[in-house]
């Protein structure tokens, strides 16, 4: 065992102890009433770093949620590299069913269960854990390190590119990693090409200026539920396709090559309907589940609501209803060109009799890819391999990540996806947690990330690899 790995297990018990503390801030930076734990969740972070070692550590405001940064740039010319994270978490509703207290982390059985566990208090603190345990064993870092945290993450990063415009100098850096990210499962590692873009918008549609008696006046006044079911039915053919006028304009067909790439990773549609209590899978006719969930655009509807939602019966004939819709966008699709196009069929598909007004949600993100065969990529394949003990699968995110388009078009740096979550582990839900074992390695994959990095020499303007050397780290 090495000595930033002995270093790692001798302080086992306080990196737990802290990522315990960590999780007991409810920092949902979607709730107003948690504004301050947001605060408390970034200076908390910030401290951290501090006792890692890290420089020049600053909590910077922000028309919204803080930015927390952090530096040690004693390298001399080996890459800078920029490490991403996020310290703001989830609402952590409906808390009945929690078996324990989401915001009191409980281990048990190898995990432990609180909401950020997995997404992601635990990965960031990782990152953080590798970083130290290189720079208190070796006396200097092998590359020069950039931390940035945000606390915007969960509600789309709303302030987070004007901050990265505005600092651009200081974030300057040849390749960002983000903890914010999953391995395909526990004895198998992965590496994320990519992630879709996001657009969302709300619908309001409204009828009659008061809820009314269903009886009195159900038959000759307009119902705004009525009307909302049409318009939103009307965004999907029967196939799944979406049936928005101009959504697909663009989009690029799946090349023959990454279809044959994404199909050699092995996947049991049986098991995967299983585990979601399914019969049934949906979506376009001609691409596979996979394909589906990673590659091709999707419309959701998030929520909907409107007139009597209690116990019983209310014979009510309501004012008005409500949607959330989300896109998760490709390649070649812009959110806000999205937006339009939503809107104008919203527009289109309104019923007389009522009216409806459209709202954009916060948190429009460009669709992000990396290619396979860049050197962060590279350097993260060897360390996963050394770790694994296999070779990772290239695969690609359904979610978005909305930094690491802003690193790209800002930056202009390529981010590679780090984190050690897995899908199982109750992400957004009730009982989120992160596997031990996940933390443990997390944090040996961090310090060997660096090591690894300073062998690998390119640009992040390019693909080429020129790396020199595979600094293969013990597993």
């Amino acid at each position: 065992m090495n000595p930033w790995e002995s270093y790692l297990e001798v302080h086992r018990a306080r990196s737990l102890a802290e990522l315990e503390d960590f999780l007991r801030l409810p920092s949902v930076s979607s709730l107003p009433e948690h504004v301050d734990d947001v605060q408390r969740a970034a200076e908390w972070a910030a401290g951290r770093l501090v006792r890692a070692g890290m420089e020049h550590v600053e909590v910077f405001p922000t028309d919204g949620h803080p930015m927390v940064y952090g530096d040690w740039l004693h390298a001399g010319d080996a890459p800078t590299i920029l490490m991403y994270g996020h310290v703001d978490v989830q609402p952590a509703d409906p808390f009945e069913l929690w078996v324990s207290p989401p915001f009191e982390p409980d281990i048990r059985d190898g995990r432990i269960y609180a909401r950020g566990a997995s997404d992601m208090k635990g990965n960031l603190l990782e990152s953080v854990l590798g970083t130290e345990a290189l720079l208190q064993t070796q006396g200097s870092l092998p590359v020069n390190v950039k931390f940035i945290f945000e606390a915007e993450e969960e509600i789309g990063s709303p302030h987070v590119p004007a901050f990265v415009a505005e600092h651009r100098s200081l974030l300057a850096c040849d390749l960002a990693v983000s903890a914010d990210g999953l391995q395909w499962g526990e004895d198998q590692p992965q590496v994320a090409l990519g992630c879709r873009g996001l657009a969302g918008l709300q619908i309001d549609v409204r009828g009659a200026n008061a809820d009314l008696h269903s009886g009195l006046y159900g038959g000759a006044v307009p119902n705004p539920i009525h009307a909302l079911a049409g318009i939103l039915s009307s965004m999907h053919d029967p196939d799944g396709t979406v049936s928005i006028e101009g959504f697909y304009d663009g989009v690029v067909a799946v090349s023959d090559g990454e279809r044959t790439a994404i199909a050699e990773i092995p996947f049991d549609e049986a098991a995967y309907r299983r585990s979601l209590g399914l019969a049934h899978l949906v979506g376009e006719p001609s691409y596979t589940p996979l394909e589906r969930l990673w590659i091709r655009p999707t419309l959701e509807v998030n929520g909907i609501w409107g007139g009597f939602q209690g116990a019983g019966v209310k014979t009510v004939l309501p004012g008005e209803a409500h949607a959330k819709i989300t896109c998760r966008l490709v390649a070649a699709q812009d959110p806000s060109r999205i937006l339009e196009l939503l809107t104008a069929h919203i527009e289109r598909h309104a019923p007389d009799g009522v009216t409806v007004e459209v709202q954009p949600l916060p948190g429009l993100a460009q669709p992000y890819s990396i290619p396979r065969d860049h050197w962060g990529n590279q350097a993260a394949d060897a360390v996963l391999t050394a770790l694994y003990d296999k070779r990772p699968y290239y695969t690609r995110m359904g979610g978005t990540l909305p930094i690491c388009g802003t690193f790209l078009s800002v930056l202009g740096a390529y981010t590679v996806g780090f984190g050690f979550a897995l899908g199982d582990e109750q992400i957004h839900a009730p009982n989120e947690f992160l596997r031990l074992s996940s933390f443990d390695r997390g944090a040996r994959a961090w310090a060997a990330l660096l090591l690894e990095l300073a062998e690998r020499k390119g640009s992040t303007a390019s693909s080429a690899i020129s790396a020199s050397g595979s600094g293969a780290v013990p597993g």
